[in-house]
């Protein structure tokens, strides 16, 4: 087995389950604010930062140019912030297939579990305390072998809010565990924008899930080191390393 010292997960789809609950909330924050879309192209910035999403969406509709674009773009993600908290305060939130079992097999092999994210910090606050992944972790969001996962990183605590598909969340899991190497690093996530950070970060594998937010048939054109049926079978990836 190859020398893997953290694996960096996407939460939405990859480690929580999602039935296209958080891209229901961007059509509620859509339809509400005056804003047009379509699902595939929802589907196609699924694991952006939130706001990108608003912005690119305004931006293709009226133009940055237009005198109510920055005012159309915060009325719109504010509604879509309100919702998404809503919903995840308010519904059952759950581990994906195969997670809590996977967390335990890296842990009993001293492998760090990262999680970074397109939400922004207190949804993903709501989430971690949901599940209890927060417990143990300091402020700076890192926790110990002893706790669930040791690193949460968001778009909130990257420069300018830029999230995927900059590598720049999964250098900053590595910067605060100490990880110097991203060879030593494999990304996980169920979207091509969690692919491409992965790529862009340089890690030893950048790994798709099907059973999230996107099929094997959606992620198979974009560049991947694998897509996997579910979380369960990076086992048998690691170990064969």
């Amino acid at each position: 087995m190859a020398n893997v010292q953290l694996i960096v997960f996407d939460m939405a789809g990859t480690t929580v389950k999602d039935e296209n609950e958080v891209q229901d909330c961007f059509f509620v924050a859509a339809e509400s604010t005056g804003l047009k879309t379509e699902n595939d192209r929802i589907t196609a910035m699924m694991g952006w930062s939130k706001k990108l999403v608003f912005q690119t969406l305004w931006d293709e509709q009226i133009g940055k140019d237009h005198p109510d674009y920055l005012a159309k773009v915060e009325t719109s993600y504010a509604k879509f912030a309100d919702v998404l908290e809503n919903h995840y305060r308010t519904r059952s939130v759950q581990p994906t297939e195969g997670c809590l079992e996977l967390f335990a097999w890296l842990k009993s092999h001293g492998i760090q579990i990262g999680l970074n994210t397109g939400f922004y910090r207190e949804v993903t606050d709501i989430i971690l305390s949901r599940l209890a992944w927060n417990e143990g972790l300091d402020s700076d969001y890192v926790g110990s072998g002893n706790t669930v996962i040791q690193v949460s990183v968001t778009p909130s605590e990257i420069y300018n809010n830029e999230g995927r598909p900059a590598p720049y969340m999964i250098q900053k899991a590595m910067y605060k565990l100490g990880v110097k190497d991203p060879l030593t690093v494999i990304v996980v996530g169920d979207t091509p924008s969690d692919l491409a950070a992965g790529i862009n970060a340089h890690s030893l594998l950048s790994l798709g899930v099907t059973n999230g937010t996107h099929t094997r048939e959606q992620l198979e054109p974009y560049p991947n080191h694998g897509l996997l049926n579910s979380l369960i079978e990076l086992k048998e990836i690691i170990t064969n390393l």
